[in-house]
């Protein structure tokens, strides 16, 4: 009985105590700008994209992030990507890895970034950190240091221009040790 009487005391006091706490409201839907948070994220991809029912591409990466409530729509390969392109009989034409990825979707327009490989079949390898693609333009180009690797010989140096299959192309800064036969001269 004795503690019977304290009782609605005790409860009494700590409801008051309760109402008189510093309560702070979080506005979470105030916080949230749509243009720094992707529309999609996706882990561990492979898909393959096609073009009127013809696959042109498989990509692999650990990390897709796509960006549409922007001025420019972007997808964002941030923990690298691997690229196969292929001809219409699915035969593989072309790979592409980097550390890093992004694709301008208006523009059709790819930056590749950190330790970029193309090659393309039989043997021609292109290695930079940073490659544009412009799918638009059928266009490759770069405007750092690029290596390149095929058959018969290696040629490097700084800027690079190429057409999107990697047949036709030229280093605008050539530098490197080039022998040469004094027969030759």
């Amino acid at each position: 009985m004795k503690h019977s009487r304290w009782l609605p005391i005790l409860f009494v006091s700590l409801i008051g105590a309760a109402a008189c706490t510093d309560e702070r409201k979080i506005d979470v839907a105030s916080s949230i700008v749509p243009s720094r948070m992707p529309t999609m994220t996706t882990e561990n991809v492979s898909t393959l994209i096609s073009d009127s029912g013809v696959v042109k591409y498989k990509i692999v990466a650990p990390v897709w992030k796509v960006y549409e409530e922007v001025d420019t729509p972007y997808w964002i390969f941030p923990k690298g990507i691997y690229l196969q392109q292929y001809d219409p009989y699915f035969k593989v034409v072309a790979t592409v890895a980097a550390d890093s990825a992004k694709f301008f979707q208006v523009q059709k327009l790819w930056l590749l970034q950190g330790n970029v490989e193309v090659t393309r079949p039989p043997a021609d390898l292109f290695y930079s950190q940073r490659l544009f693609w412009d799918q638009r333009r059928a266009r490759v180009y770069s405007d750092t240091f690029i290596h390149i690797e095929n058959a018969t010989h290696v040629l490097e140096g700084i800027g690079f221009e190429s057409n999107d299959k990697f047949t036709v192309y030229r280093v605008l800064k050539p530098q490197g040790i080039f022998p040469v036969n004094s027969s030759d001269l």
